[in-house]
């Protein structure tokens, strides 16, 4: 039984498939799909170097991992690598040997930091220790039961707001991306990140496979987007939002609750059943407006930071 490591070959259906069941079944809350493997391989930013890698055992697929540079960050430098082995496959050597062929790479892309999420449990936090890697933050994923939960009422917007959906927005969804650029200012991270790239943004987010414009709700404030929930969805019944902000001269106002609110309610409306979302644990006011709305936390993951050199 021989493990090796390879470049994902994003034009192969089996590599994007095999991907996408892999990453599902070690990490179940966040939503991916072969396409959207693919799509992510094809469309990367070119500073990014995004190059999937994958583990294969005796021509099975048994590991992946994500490989590339945060190229949007004002600091150079800072590389990630995120790996995730088949739950039946572990103990075969495929883990470490993903980490220093990543490792391998990143350094010679000119990375002096590595971070990388870990499930918050002894053995993955044991691994990323054992390779040198640090603890730092912690996030959580959360659930929803849309099919038998209940959701808070839609409610009217206030005097000036209207609530629109991103697909309102096709013709020039430039705002959006204004107020997105905003909003991730003040998102908590390890690695600070500027969208400033219209373009980059257009590729990377707005025309990705799995964010619905129809589920994406925006609260507009004199015909300007104040605040929005951005959703995405696997195209049969899972759904998540991967970001919920507010402009700064709206908050205070509940705008995000609004729009996030009117997010589900289009997402039940539309047949999907199961709702996820994550949050940084410090991230109070957020994490209390999803238990508001029924969320419950499933798992908690941990920013892991590893210096080369």
């Amino acid at each position: 039984m021989t493990v090796i490591v390879r470049e994902l070959l994003g034009e192969v259906p089996a590599d994007t498939e095999g991907f996408a069941h892999i990453r599902h079944l070690a990490l179940p809350f966040m939503i991916q799909t072969g396409e959207s493997v693919a799509y992510d391989v094809a469309h990367a930013h070119p500073d990014a170097h995004y190059r999937p890698l994958l583990a294969e055992e005796d021509g099975e697929l048994i590991g992946t991992a994500q490989v590339g540079l945060v190229y949007d960050s004002p600091d150079p430098g800072n590389g990630h690598l995120h790996v995730y082995v088949h739950p039946e496959r572990l103990g075969r050597g495929a883990g470490s040997l993903l980490v220093s062929t990543a490792e391998e790479r990143l350094a010679a892309l000119g990375a002096t930091k590595i971070h990388t999420w870990v499930l918050d449990r002894p053995a993955n936090r044991a691994f990323a220790e054992k390779h040198g890697y640090r603890a730092s933050r912690s996030a959580h994923f959360l659930r929803l039961d849309l099919a038998n939960g209940t959701l808070p009422p839609l409610e009217a917007p206030p005097k000036g707001v209207e609530l629109r959906t991103a697909a309102d927005f096709a013709d020039d969804p430039r705002p959006l991306f204004e107020l997105d650029a905003e909003t991730l200012l003040d998102e908590p991270s390890d690695v600070d990140r500027e969208f400033t790239d219209f373009e980059a943004w257009l590729e990377e987010t707005w025309n990705h496979p799995l964010l619905s414009h129809d589920l994406t709700s925006v609260a507009v404030v004199d015909g300007r987007p104040a605040a929005f929930s951005a959703a995405r969805t696997d195209g049969a019944t899972r759904y998540g939002t991967v970001m919920t902000g507010t402009a700064r001269a709206h908050r205070g106002r509940g705008l995000a609750k609004l729009a996030k609110n009117d997010s589900l309610h289009r997402a039940r409306a539309a047949g999907l059943t199961e709702a996820f979302t994550g949050n940084d644990a410090g991230n109070g006011p957020m994490l209390a407006i999803n238990k508001w709305f029924g969320y419950e936390v499933c798992a908690t993951e941990v920013t892991y930071v590893r210096e080369l050199g």
